[in-house]
């Protein structure tokens, strides 16, 4: 199995001033709606022709996804007379790079994106119209939703998955037999989640029940909101303009988080892991059972008897933060035919299974979730499947507000398992504040 991409991949650093720059460049760039590729080789948005004919085209990454971008198009390249040009940019820096290229109208044809940002670069008009197109494909309704849905705007779909990284609770088989616990029986609910890490915790000999980045808001959103999903619960409203992160729901996840910290169930460093390194403990074989990224499959020491189960919700249930990113054609393309023959493909079944599968990555549809590669691993097909039901929420200034570690989430965090708890409901207003600003 391919190594997965570096644990940093999942600390974003999205700053309110470059947020700004970047989202000023957007409104100027191309006009709010542009959907239509036009010039030489371009069809419009009701178009669904796929062309291979030579033509090169250009394609922009960010580094956190560097490793799949590079297989698919290294595959595709070799197998079409088209050839795509592939250039990847450090991921602190992409938004910036995004924003400026569209201040001048110089996108490259094709470009990727950190799929919570796709709202923001639809509604702005960068990306051509792919609805016609997307609805063609025989498996469009298998398409993993929560990117279809990212990069809808007023019905319109403009973006298809590009990778994906879900988040899921990974849990030590070898030290749930030590404490007592069945390895075949990770926790199904919230509750049991804090009674099997109290449990482990208890062996002691360098051993914690749980771990988490305490001081990293994006990973607060990755790990924490499945929980409240879990429940039924919400974190904000449809148009991602007012917080509901003080609900009763969400207290009860954060009550969970606190008593770890309070008891020392969680290991040492947990308050300020910023996020850097916080996917690092586990492979050591020291933690019970904690949240982690889907990609970090691939990182595990072969030697680790280790299990993967859904996150679960307080008394129930189970859901994911689906990331990664999406893809798209930019509206200024001139080979948007040429184009959609790269995304047509890459969605298909032979680079679905034979390129991503095949290196361990997540498929980005739902009926190939038990594909033969994955088969061969419990925990992958259990990680597919969770593709159908898990939750990407949209919200404009989502970077400023959750994954900005000056931003207000963050604080709410802190409070909440931290500090002063009582804070949490003017926390959440100023949330709300930053979300409709």
């Amino acid at each position: 199995m391919r190594r997965a991409a570096s644990a940093g991949q999942f600390r974003r650093t999205a700053a309110t001033a470059v947020a700004v720059v970047v989202m000023a460049a957007l409104a100027t760039g191309c006009g709010k709606g542009a959907g239509a590729a036009g010039g030489d080789g371009g069809s419009g948005s009701g178009s669904t022709k796929n062309v291979d004919d030579g033509s090169t085209l250009t394609m922009w990454t960010r580094a956190a996804t560097q490793a799949q971008s590079q297989e698919l198009v290294k595959a595709y390249n070799a197998s079409h007379k088209n050839q795509i040009k592939l250039t990847v940019i450090p991921t602190d820096d992409y938004q910036a790079k995004i924003g400026a290229a569209a201040g001048s109208k110089n996108l490259p044809d094709l470009f990727a994106t950190d799929v919570v940002f796709a709202p923001n670069y639809a509604s702005s008009g960068l990306f051509t119209d792919l609805t016609q197109r997307i609805k063609s494909l025989p498996y469009a309704d298998d398409l993993a939703p929560s990117h279809i849905k990212a990069g809808t705007v007023d019905g319109k779909e403009y973006v298809v998955p590009h990778t994906l990284d879900l988040s899921v609770l990974f849990y030590n088989k070898t030290l749930y037999k030590k404490a007592g616990l069945d390895p075949d029986k990770p926790p199904t609910t919230l509750a049991q989640w804090d009674s099997q890490a109290r449990r482990i915790d208890k062996l002691g000999g360098g051993v914690d029940g749980t771990f988490f980045a305490g001081n990293c808001g994006g990973c607060g959103v990755f790990t924490w909101w499945p929980s409240i999903w879990a429940a039924g619960g919400e974190v904000m409203n449809d148009a991602g303009t007012a917080a509901t992160l003080d609900s009763a729901t969400a207290k009860s996840v954060y009550q969970v988080y606190r008593g770890w910290a309070k008891d020392g169930i969680v290991a040492a460093g947990a308050k300020d892991e910023s996020g850097a390194t916080w996917t690092g403990l586990f492979p050591k074989g020291k933690i019970g059972v904690m949240p982690m990224p889907s990609t970090t499959l691939g990182l595990m020491p072969k030697n680790l008897d280790f299990g993967v189960a859904p996150i679960p919700g307080p008394d129930g249930g189970d859901s994911t933060f689906i990331g990664g990113d999406a893809i798209g054609i930019a509206a200024t393309s001139k080979k948007a035919d040429q184009a959609w023959d790269f995304l047509k493909w890459q969605l298909s079944d032979k680079a679905q299974v034979d390129v991503l599968a095949k290196n361990g990555d997540i498929v980005a549809r739902t009926d190939l979730a038990g594909n033969k590669y994955a088969a061969a691993d419990p925990r992958q097909v259990t990680i597919n499947k969770l593709v159908a039901k898990g939750h990407t929420p949209y919200a404009a200034k989502f970077g400023q507000t959750f994954n900005d570690p000056n931003g207000p989430w963050l604080k709410l965090m802190r409070d909440a398992v931290f500090g002063d708890e009582n804070r949490i409901a003017a926390d959440n207003k100023a949330i709300t504040a930053s979300l409709s600003d």
